[in-house]
């Protein structure tokens, strides 16, 4: 797979994102058996943790649109070797249940395989997070 391949399809998830794409739509860009993980606080961040196949996938997007305000996503790098891409930047959401804002440097690890993510991680500061969601 050619890093361009790769690069393209990074491109596509997160202009869907961007452009508030219906969850399923996100999800279909994803192998039906997504290794999916981000680590945290899982007993007070219900949208973190590990998600199954695309509906998992669909669900983290219903999650985050229903329980946090997107304030800024700022993408500053696009890394990408073979199948592989690294997305870095930054992000400020404000958590709907509290109004409390998160504000987080962030790195997504992608692996990418016959045109779909297969293997996703979202790295971000997962203390600053959780401290936003409890009252």
């Amino acid at each position: 797979m050619s890093d361009d391949t790769v690069r393209d399809l990074v491109s596509s998830l997160f202009e869907k994102i961007g452009q508030g794409a219906a969850p399923a739509e996100i999800a279909s860009l994803f192998s039906e058996d997504v290794d999916w993980f981000i680590a945290g606080d899982t007993e007070n961040v219900p949208w973190i943790g590990r998600k199954a196949g695309r509906k998992g996938v669909a669900e983290f997007f219903r999650q985050i649109r229903e329980l946090i305000a997107p304030e800024r996503f700022e993408v500053s790098d696009v890394l990408v070797k073979g199948s592989r891409a690294v997305v870095l930047g930054t992000l400020a959401s404000r958590a709907r249940s509290t109004g409390k804002l998160m504000e987080t440097e962030f790195a997504f690890d992608l692996t990418v395989k016959n045109g779909l993510i297969v293997r996703y991680r979202m790295f971000e500061d997962s203390f600053a997070v959780a401290r936003a969601v409890v009252p």
